[in-house]
């Protein structure tokens, strides 16, 4: 709690803040980065596999097989999701399932899933797409800011 906070408390209350804060079960720090280093460099290593399927058995360039790639990723993130599979593991992993495409699928997916008995319009499409809404307005602003900056670089002929 910041100290401006904690100047407004009551001095029974800072006593407890104090009390609590000192029982506070301390993070395994190291574990949890290991896990989450282990468990996202895993979700990767199965995208690049599905990269290099799509490329030796389709014949797709390394450009062009970057699609059907997110697209299985988001599809095996949905469904292990609906299966209670992936929320075990981002128990144990903590941030590393949070690999864009995936956790954005999982996060997604869970919206719909906790919905659905809301009905499929309101329930799950309406809560769905409160989260997806944001995430989807803030990476089309994002590029938009960017692609100024490169206009306005290139412009200035790359300092």
């Amino acid at each position: 709690m910041s100290n401006q906070k904690n100047n407004k408390l009551s001095a029974a209350q800072q006593e407890y803040q104090q009390f609590a804060k000192a029982r506070e079960p301390k993070r395994p720090l190291l574990s949890n980065c290991f896990r989450a280093f282990i468990a996202g460099g895993i979700i990767c290593s199965i995208g690049q596999f599905f990269q290099w399927f799509y490329m030796t058995y389709f014949n797709f360039t390394e450009i062009t097989a970057g699609n059907p790639t997110a697209a299985t990723m988001i599809i095996l993130s949905a469904l292990l999701t609906s299966l209670g599979v992936y929320d075990h593991l981002a128990q144990w992993a903590g941030a590393g399932t949070i690999v864009p495409v995936t956790g954005f699928a999982n996060t997604i997916t869970s919206a719909a899933i906790e919905h659905r008995s809301e009905g499929y319009v309101l329930g799950v499409g309406g809560n769905m797409f409160k989260i997806a809404g944001p995430v989807i307005t803030f990476g089309v602003f994002s590029a938009f800011v960017v692609a100024i900056v490169k206009l306005v670089w290139q412009g200035l002929g790359g300092i």
